[in-house]
């Protein structure tokens, strides 16, 4: 059967993206070498939904479920800044970049996605949606002090807001893993409308 890797998520715009990268640059810099598994900033979207091998012959009706979701909601803002970690500083293991978003229309918009897309066979997360931008997860052999350190690093860094983003439409994106890295490409684009 022909599938390809797939989420549901908000696409970020290039001068967000240059100004997560600026935090991430200045996290390697203090953080123990080695201890963290950075991801590439070009890639990193507002994921709603991660779907995980999808049959092609399915893909339509994602499309026609992320339209209904879609449908519902109205266009708001997020706010991006802020910098903190999974599931505590004393443990890190995902390094992250906040979203906040006051109105509730990105939760809204998350759980219409979930209650649209669950029916094809994708069912809701059992935890919580919290909305975050991953810059690294700490390595598998990192060793238990550099974990600390780690958590150091975080707890100390100050990032104020980078920036607001417009969220105004939902992308289904194709994600490719390659040695380099994953490969991202958006298959089909929804506009949000209330």
């Amino acid at each position: 059967m022909n599938t390809l890797r797939t989420f549901i998520a908000i696409e970020l715009p290039a001068e967000i993206l240059r100004l997560m990268e600026q935090v991430q640059a200045q996290l390697k810099t203090a953080a123990p070498p080695r201890s963290v598994r950075w991801v590439r900033v070009e890639g990193i979207h507002l994921t709603l939904k991660f779907l995980g091998q999808v049959p092609v012959s399915q893909l339509d009706a994602i499309t026609r479920a992320m339209s209904a979701a879609a449908h519902g909601v109205a266009p708001f803002t997020v706010t991006i800044g802020g910098v903190g970690c999974f599931p505590s500083p004393k443990r890190p293991r995902v390094v992250w970049i906040g979203v906040a978003e006051p109105t509730g229309g990105l939760n809204s918009l998350q759980r219409a996605v979930e209650s649209a897309i669950s029916p094809l066979g994708y069912p809701p997360e059992d935890r919580g949606f919290q909305p975050h931008l991953t810059l690294g997860r700490a390595a598998r052999d990192a060793a238990p002090d550099d974990i600390k350190r780690l958590g150091e690093v975080i707890t100390a860094i100050q990032v104020g807001t980078l920036g607001q983003v417009a969220a105004s439409e939902i992308a289904l994106i194709k994600s490719d893993l390659k040695p380099a890295g994953a490969e991202y490409t958006a298959l089909q684009r929804v506009h949000l409308k209330s």
